[in-house]
């Protein structure tokens, strides 16, 4: 079940692999939903509310190498949470669009794909924290993994998961492209290797359908 429902904002997502371009999309989306006249409320994760930050902050350090996995994905459902309760939720409910870099398909692609959690798992806390609660559109930023990691290379010193292998990313990969094929309504690949002029083309074109499909 997703969120939308009259009267309420909807829940968009932007997901994909390092050096995918997500945040340049995310500033492009935001503008073509404002400039429909929508409320939108720009926001990630892991992250998105003050004690998430903070969260985010154990996550992404290098010094947590060697994590396990239980912990990690526990950590980011305990980011959620609080991200849904603080800032998400009541966004939604007073007629905010939302729009998150990153949510819970990056969990079963990373976690999952790149760690080997079981999804089963991942489906369970997934309920738990989130209820019926889902996205209603996510675009996928699909790239080769040796093209993203080039990029996002040239930016700044690694986090914790920008360090990982180049193994672990076709692994993530491969598990985003498998949830995008599982559900065609919602999520939509966009060829991110292409040049940014033509990736925001893609962008425009998926959210302007989705736009039409809900009345906007």
């Amino acid at each position: 079940m997703s969120n939308g429902g009259e009267g309420m904002g909807r829940f968009v997502t932007l997901e994909g692999i390092e050096g995918a371009g997500k945040t340049t999309q995310l500033a492009w989306v935001r503008r073509v939903l404002e400039a429909r006249g929508l409320e939108v409320l720009v926001t990630r994760e892991p992250g998105g509310s003050p004690l998430g930050e903070r969260i985010r902050g154990l996550l992404l350090d290098p010094a947590g190498a060697g994590m396990a996995a239980d912990t990690e994905l526990l950590l980011l459902f305990a980011a959620r949470a609080e991200h849904l309760a603080q800032r998400i939720r009541p966004a939604l409910a007073r007629g905010t669009w939302v729009l998150c870099d990153r949510f819970t398909d990056a969990t079963y692609a990373y976690q999952g794909g790149g760690r080997g959690v079981d999804p089963e798992r991942i489906a369970m806390l997934e309920d738990y924290v989130q209820g019926p609660l889902r996205p209603d559109l996510t675009l996928l930023f699909d790239l080769p993994v040796a093209v993203g990691l080039a990029r996002a290379g040239r930016r700044c010193a690694p986090d914790r998961f920008e360090a990982e292998a180049a193994g672990f990313f076709e692994g993530v990969r491969a598990r985003y492209l498998a949830l995008a094929a599982s559900s065609p309504q919602r999520v939509h690949v966009i060829d991110a290797e292409a040049p940014v002029a033509r990736v925001s083309d893609q962008v425009e074109r998926a959210v302007a359908a989705f736009l039409a499909g809900v009345g906007r």
